[in-house]
C-alpha cells in the first residue's frame, strides 16, 4: 500500500499502518489496502463480513451507551485495532462499514455523524478536522455488469491540519493536502493540493487558504 503520502503520523501509527497490519491481517484485507479487486463471491470475503459484524456491535456500544470519553476511546480502539491517541477527539455517533482501516493521527477531531467507508484505508493526519455528516468512501464497485458486486478500494489521505467541512463527501483514492479546506457539501473526486480551499460538486479550487505558508 502507498504509505508515502500518509505522512505526519507518529512512529507508532506508521508501524501499525505499514508493519503490524500487513503481518497480522487476513490476505484479503491486505489486498484491499493495495487497491486490488476483491471477488465478492470468493470464499475469503466472509472474513470481511465477520469484521463488519464485529464492528457494528462495537459501534453500538460507542454510539448508544452512556460511556465516559475514556471508555469510548477504549471501544473505538477495539474497532480500529490499536490505541487511539488520547489527543484525538471522536464524537458519537460515528459510523463505519468496516473499521480496522481507519488510521487516526494525533489531535484529530471528528464531529458527529461522520461515515467512514474504510476498507481501502482512511488516513487522518495530525490535526485533521472532519465536520459533521461528512462521508469518506474508499470503496468502488466494478463497472462491468457481470462483476458489479465485486469491489475495488483506494485509500483516502487527509493530511496534516486539513479540514473537511460539514456534509462533504471524499471519494476513493483522494488525497486532501496539508492545511487544505473542503467546503461544506463539496464532493471531492480528485486530489486537493495543500493550502487551498475547494468547494462545489465536483470540488474545484476557490482560493488559497488565508495565512497559509508560501512556497
Amino acid at each position: 500500500m502507498d504509505i508515502g503520502r500518509a505522512g505526519h503520523y507518529t512512529r507508532h501509527h506508521q508501524e501499525i499502518s505499514k508493519g503490524a497490519i500487513q503481518m497480522t491481517e487476513p490476505t484479503i484485507f491486505q489486498r484491499a489496502l493495495q487497491g486490488l479487486p476483491l471477488d465478492f463471491s470468493g470464499e475469503d470475503f466472509r472474513e470481511i463480513d465477520e469484521t463488519v459484524q464485529r464492528t457494528q456491535e462495537l459501534l453500538k456500544q460507542f454510539n448508544q451507551r452512556d460511556q465516559t470519553p475514556a471508555q469510548r476511546r477504549t471501544t473505538l480502539s477495539q474497532v480500529v485495532g490499536y490505541s487511539v491517541p488520547a489527543s484525538a477527539e471522536i464524537n458519537a455517533p460515528v459510523h463505519s462499514d468496516f473499521g480496522p482501516h481507519i488510521f487516526i493521527g494525533e489531535n484529530v477531531y471528528v464531529n458527529q455523524d461522520v461515515m467512514f467507508v474504510d476498507l481501502g484505508g482512511i488516513y487522518l493526519g495530525a490535526g485533521a478536522l472532519i465536520g459533521p455528516r461528512a462521508t469518506l468512501v474508499t470503496v468502488n464497485h466494478l463497472e462491468d455488469p457481470a462483476h458489479r458486486r465485486d469491489i475495488q478500494a483506494k485509500a483516502i489521505h487527509i493530511e496534516r491540519n486539513a479540514w473537511i467541512g460539514a456534509g462533504a463527501t471524499v471519494l476513493p483514492g483522494v488525497t486532501v493536502g496539508e492545511n487544505a479546506i473542503v467546503g461544506a457539501g463539496a464532493v471531492v473526486t480528485k486530489d486537493v493540493p495543500a493550502n487551498v480551499v475547494v468547494v462545489g460538486t465536483p470540488a474545484r479550487i476557490l482560493r488559497r487558504v488565508k495565512g497559509a505558508p508560501t512556497d
